[in-house]
């Protein structure tokens, strides 16, 4: 991400982020995508409070951990068919925004492997905590 922050709320806020997570889900409104898993790659950034994520004494309960982001896709991914990306990305944003110290969340997904003319098509969504 270019523009950091990408608005000025998240200006006391820690990115923390998963770059191109590559795993087979089973997704697509497509007959040739309902037969089995395809490739697709996953992008996350988190924003948490500088209050919420700074470390005092090196311990990992001081921070939002890493594994959160990535057990939030799998758990998503691993319950059955999802038709859209539009869906598949809401409900991970979703699920991490429900980490009281996550203040706002991007989640972009892609399919490379859906048109041999570009590199892949994908959804990206930026959503806010909503108190």
């Amino acid at each position: 991400m270019h523009n950091f922050p990408p608005d000025p709320r998240l200006a006391d806020c820690r990115r923390l982020f998963l770059r191109n997570f590559r795993l087979d889900v089973n997704i697509g409104i497509h007959d040739f995508e309902k037969t089995g898993a395809q490739r697709m790659f996953i992008n996350v950034d988190l924003f948490v409070p500088l209050s919420e994520s700074t470390p005092r004494n090196d311990k990992i309960h001081e921070v939002v951990d890493y594994d959160l982001i990535r057990q939030t896709i799998m758990a998503r991914t691993s319950q059955g068919h999802i038709n859209l990306q539009e869906t598949l990305c809401d409900e991970i944003a979703e699920a991490l925004l429900l980490n009281p110290r996550v203040r706002a969340v991007r989640v972009a997904t892609e399919k490379p492997d859906v048109y041999p003319d570009c590199d892949a098509v994908g959804v990206e969504i930026f959503r806010f905590r909503e108190d």
